[in-house]
């Protein structure tokens, strides 16, 4: 009787993709704000190892992985497991966002946005579902669209691309997941401030010769609530669906845009 309510009084597990930076870091901090031990898992070594200092050396653990490489994000997957030993959540955050009139699309831009953005959102899942079921519990599975994964947006062809199907994948994989206790969701940001959103305003503007404020603009200016998004707006939604009060939701994509658009 007390090793069962020691095992549920131990604290969650939460591994981030793309958590060095951005989005994918403050749902970091909120998850461990939250109670949750964080595998910060990111590309970039230094990246992750500066996000692991900032939340906590010892609630969190930093693994280095390419998303698009499935071996990668298992090895990856299997250090937090056997740093933590458990495993409760799996934010599939990591992506790239290239910007792609459509007489400029290249083989490698198609390749790439796709196999990090799908295939990452596939071999995060697929790492988790193992992990899950060798755990012997259930879990949560969150996946990163976009608010251009939800209705078009100019100059986004490959990009919205891969957002849609992140969307279609989340719910397939709700299907085909409950039985097993696992939940899939996803959250669609709207215009956040990072770097990646800055890069992207700054191409738009340049490719119709006109600044990065223009850029922004461009995708600024539908936003209901006339503000742009911090990373935190998009944290909370996260957190909502990493914690048990969104237990009965599956499939579903949140849409945290401001009210860009409305479905």
């Amino acid at each position: 009787m007390t090793k069962e309510y020691e095992v549920e009084d131990m604290s969650k597990v939460a591994i981030v993709t793309g958590a060095g930076q951005g989005i994918g870091f403050a749902i970091a901090k909120r998850l461990h704000a939250d109670g949750f031990k964080i595998g910060v898992l990111d590309y970039n070594e230094e990246t992750a190892q500066a996000a692991v200092d900032k939340l906590s050396p010892e609630d969190a653990v930093a693994v280095v992985a390419d998303v698009s490489k499935r071996d990668q994000v298992f090895d990856a997957f299997q250090k937090v497991v056997d740093t933590f030993g458990d495993l409760n959540v799996v934010v599939n955050n990591a992506g790239v966002a290239p910007t792609t009139p459509l007489d400029t699309i290249t083989e490698e831009q198609f390749e790439k946005a796709f196999a990090i953005n799908v295939g990452g959102t596939i071999w995060g899942s697929q790492a988790a579902q193992k992990h899950f079921r060798e755990l012997g519990h259930g879990g949560k599975i969150i996946n990163a669209t976009s608010q251009a994964g939800c209705e078009g947006n100019p100059n986004l062809t490959v990009y919205g691309g891969t957002k849609f199907a992140v969307r279609g994948i989340t719910q397939t994989l709700a299907k085909d997941l409950a039985s097993e206790g696992i939940t899939v969701n996803a959250y669609a940001p709207g215009i956040v401030k990072t770097p990646m959103m800055f890069d992207i305003a700054h191409e738009v503007g340049k490719n119709a010769g006109k600044d990065d404020e223009w850029g922004m603009e461009q995708f600024a200016k539908d936003i209901t609530l006339k503000r742009l998004s911090e990373p935190e707006d998009v944290a909370n939604a996260v957190g909502f669906l990493a914690g048990d009060d969104s237990n009965y939701i599956t499939g579903q994509t949140i849409v945290v845009d401001g009210g860009m658009v409305f479905h």
